[in-house]
């Protein structure tokens, strides 16, 4: 008789300073788009959750937003969602770039995890190996694994695939057995308006200026199929920010540079959505909204 074979499942949880290459790890491992990417410290702003199928395993990756010392009420809360992802995974992927030297925050969210590792495995990752020649690879796995007793340190770039497939399998290892958590298909458990938010502040985020990505926020107002119609939804959408100057330059001169937000936008939620989509776009101020707890609750936060 032949053995049965185990299958495995769980969850895996990505931390790392902002940047590190987390989403698009998440984005790579799942092999579709489930977390929207940035150069952008801080585009992560809720935990987000990737299904990888296998045979005989189902991976589900949660992408946090970076681990950072923050400084307004909002770096307070996400922060406090890393913490509770942590406490709540199977194994952590703790994310270092390869074109970055190890520096404080790194070693601040490896002193984090030590105090997890006893319970938790922690398998150390660096991340973006393609910016990088192998000399620099090499020095950072040095680096990365004198941070702390480590289940497992890899090299990866989530960009021309290397070892991502190498990376799943190690973290699926580390999984218990149990049946699979999702139905087999399925490649995220967000919710359609959620994504389109996101898809929307991705989208707003290039090309703006260093203080503008952490006063950005996108509630999606509105998703409705049009009247009528089953080839088309409308969708109402507001952009805010904490001032009026920075208003004027999310709209741009003559709207511009909102129309090509929504142009952007639009097209990576069609893909999403698998039908037309028109997008009612505005912008709006919410003072200081970071460090306000009742605008933090409207926002979603």
């Amino acid at each position: 008789m032949t053995e049965p074979v185990t299958f495995r499942s769980g969850f895996a949880c990505f931390v790392g300073r902002p940047n590190a290459g987390k989403s698009t790890l998440t984005n790579a491992m799942v092999g579709a788009k489930v977390a929207i990417m940035s150069d952008r410290p801080q585009t992560t702003r809720h935990a987000v959750r990737g299904i990888v199928h296998r045979p005989d395993a189902q991976l589900v990756v949660v992408d946090t937003p970076g681990f950072h010392k923050p400084r307004t009420l909002l770096g307070e809360r996400l922060n406090d969602i890393v913490r509770t992802t942590l406490a709540a995974v199977d194994v952590i992927g703790f994310c270092v770039p390869a074109n970055e030297k190890v520096g404080p925050g790194d070693r601040f969210i490896a002193t984090e995890l030590s105090r997890i590792a006893a319970r938790t495995p922690v398998v150390a990752i660096v991340t973006k190996t393609d910016l990088v020649p192998r000399d620099t690879v090499g020095e950072r796995l040095i680096e990365v694994s004198k941070l702390g007793e480590w289940a497992e340190v890899v090299p990866t770039s989530a960009v021309d695939g290397f070892q991502v497939d190498v990376l799943t399998q190690l973290l699926i290892g580390q999984l218990p057995e149990g049946p699979a958590l999702y139905p087999d298909g399925d490649l995220t458990d967000e919710p359609e308006r959620v994504m389109v938010g996101e898809l929307i502040r991705e989208a707003a985020l290039v090309g703006v200026r260093d203080e503008l990505p952490h006063s950005i926020a996108v509630v999606v107002e509105e998703m409705r199929p049009r009247e009528g119609r089953t080839d088309l939804v409308d969708i109402e959408a507001v952009m805010f920010v904490e001032r009026d100057s920075q208003k004027a330059i999310v709209i741009g001169t003559g709207g511009s540079r909102l129309r090509d937000v929504g142009t952007k936008s639009r097209q990576q939620i069609e893909a999403l959505l698998g039908t037309k989509v028109f997008l009612d776009l505005r912008v709006k101020v919410a003072k200081d909204w970071q460090r306000d707890p009742k605008q933090l609750r409207r926002l979603g936060f």
